[in-house]
């Protein structure tokens, strides 16, 4: 054997010699991933921007219960009303302890900041989406007595009207505002807005005659109407509303094709929440929400249960900012 090829042997024996044997083959030295982090490991918080017995803390309270028996932890509503439930949206977005979370509507994951830009979060940078919990169309309702036999007839006798006819909101840069604004925009009329302090009084002033018109949840509405006190000229959705099928849509009336507006209400995290625990909530909620028990509560409040994941409401809450947010910039409008 040659010396050289012979020295190259035996270095290669020696070092299959010197090597571990079966370091590779024993468990022990597989590769291991990192357990996730145990959650939650105190009460988590559910903030609501809204008085108790609103919508939005009423749907909190009805996620709340199967929530903590799910974790494990109880689950605490908190209200914390004021700005449009924008004060409570801002201390979920700024929110730390990881145990803290916010159900919300619309304006305070969509439009927050386009409307007033001193809004002292971003819902797109400051916020993670979770699930959208409930979606409800708007009902375009007017006093008892209102002309027109039909709302053909109705929206002839407003468009006549001009701008002597007005039109109550719970406030600027509400969707029922901005959906009236997009619904002037659509069919020709042009009510002047009148903001109140809430629908309540929006109900009552339309009634008493102060004010023509209103966009108003269905749920608020339609006992209104079927007490004899409002008219109900159509409704935002396309097709017919499961909440109140009995009443024809606005697009079905063909007076406005294609035109949808909802309000909603949704779950959100702040944008530091770990994603596992996101993740987590996601399904959770979701599941929660299409459960038989909490759909019927959700229902009877005037919600169609949507119970989305996360990447379904970061889809709705584009879609939406996009459109409230072109009526805004349209119009003009600025919180006050």
């Amino acid at each position: 054997m040659p010396p050289t090829f012979a020295r190259r042997r035996l270095l290669a024996l020696a070092a299959g010699a010197l090597a571990t044997p079966a370091l590779a083959q024993t468990p022990a030295a597989a590769p291991r991933s990192n357990p996730a982090p145990a959650w939650p490991t105190k009460p988590v918080k559910i903030m609501v921007g809204f008085p108790g017995g609103s919508t939005p803390d009423l749907v909190a309270r009805t996620i709340a219960e199967p929530l903590s028996k799910a974790l494990g932890q109880p689950v605490i509503v908190e209200n914390r009303p004021g700005a449009g439930g924008n004060i409570a949206a801002d201390m979920v977005a700024k929110a730390s302890d990881q145990h803290t979370i916010g159900v919300m509507i619309n304006g305070n994951m969509t439009i927050a900041k386009l409307l007033n830009p001193a809004t002292p979060y971003d819902p797109i940078k400051d916020l993670a989406p979770i699930s959208l919990i409930g979606t409800a169309p708007l009902m375009l309702t007017a006093p008892a007595d209102a002309p027109g036999a039909n709302a053909q007839d109705w929206f002839v006798q407003a468009r006549n009207a001009g701008d002597k006819w007005s039109y109550g909101t719970p406030g600027v840069g509400t969707v029922g505002h901005i959906g009236m604004e997009l619904l002037k925009t659509k069919t020709n009329i042009n009510p002047v807005h009148v903001p109140y302090p809430g629908n309540p009084q929006v109900i009552n002033a339309m009634i008493g005659g102060q004010i023509q018109l209103s966009l108003l949840p269905p749920g608020l509405a339609v006992a209104q109407v079927r007490a004899g006190k409002l008219k109900a000229i159509g409704v935002t959705s396309l097709g017919r509303s499961p909440l109140v099928p009995e009443y024809p849509s606005l697009d079905e009336l063909g007076i406005t094709r294609g035109f949808q507006l909802e309000i909603w209400t949704a779950a959100a995290a702040p944008a530091s929440m770990p994603r596992p625990v996101v993740s987590r909530l996601s399904a959770l909620i979701a599941e929660i929400a299409r459960s038989p028990e909490v759909r019927q509560k959700l229902f009877q409040q005037g919600w169609q249960v949507a119970g989305t994941s996360a990447e379904g409401l970061a889809l709705r809450i584009k879609n939406d900012t996009n459109l409230l947010g072109g009526v805004i910039a349209m119009r003009g409008i600025k919180a006050e």
